[in-house]
């Protein structure tokens, strides 16, 4: 692969996550893109450039401040899993552990939650961004099925079709990547605040395949 091809992959894939971070809902998580673009950053980069998808998504948590926040952790689930139902709450739970380092809780306090919700939308993608920055930024098989989840709950909900493009790039097939995407941007409303996002992910993909990517 040509270093300007890696150089083009890499902001696609760069911006895309952080875009993909801004189509959950009505924009509620916008503070965390701020949060988690660093992150993504290292991932993503790490993996084109040298190979290794085990790059870390965020700073790896330090053994004493973890120690130091589980009974805080703990306290906050026993506290939503009092009012099981506020999904808006499970999000910002699962954010602010994956701001932390904490993917894993994160995870786990979102699956929690889809145990009491296995139906709602939301849930699902949040389950897979989480799942994402566990694994470096990346669509594992994990988070994918967790994002078709969602789109089968919520097949207007633009965000599963924008990562299971995204998954298509990462995987290599930049052609796959922008038929998803083109197909998203079809019966996108015109005034979708993220259709700009969109639009130039698709013409970074569509100037990489000309480019030969």
């Amino acid at each position: 692969m040509t270093p300007l091809i890696v150089t083009l992959i890499a902001v696609v894939l760069l911006v895309a996550a952080l875009a993909g971070l801004m189509l959950r809902g009505s924009w509620r998580q916008r503070p965390r893109v701020i949060a988690v673009l660093g992150a993504l950053t290292l991932g993503v980069v790490g993996y084109l450039v040298a190979g290794r998808p085990d790059l870390p998504a965020v700073p790896a948590p330090r053994p004493e401040a973890d120690r130091d926040s589980t009974t805080e952790f703990e306290a906050s689930r026993q506290a939503l899993l009092a009012n099981s139902g506020d999904v808006g709450a499970w999000l910002t739970f699962a954010d602010a552990l994956t701001r932390e380092g904490r993917t894993e809780d994160a995870i786990d306090g979102l699956q929690v939650a889809l145990k009491a919700m296995p139906n709602d939308a939301d849930l699902w993608v949040g389950l897979g961004q989480a799942m994402m920055m566990h694994a470096g930024g990346m669509v594992t098989p994990a988070a994918r099925l967790a994002f078709d989840n969602a789109g089968k709950l919520a097949p207007e909900n633009p965000a599963p079709r924008y990562f299971l493009g995204l998954a298509w790039l990462q995987a290599g097939d930049a052609k796959s990547a922008l038929r998803e995407w083109q197909a998203l941007r079809a019966v996108a409303p015109p005034n979708a605040p993220w259709l700009p996002d969109l639009d130039a992910r698709i013409k970074a993909v569509t100037a990489m395949i000309a480019a030969g990517g």
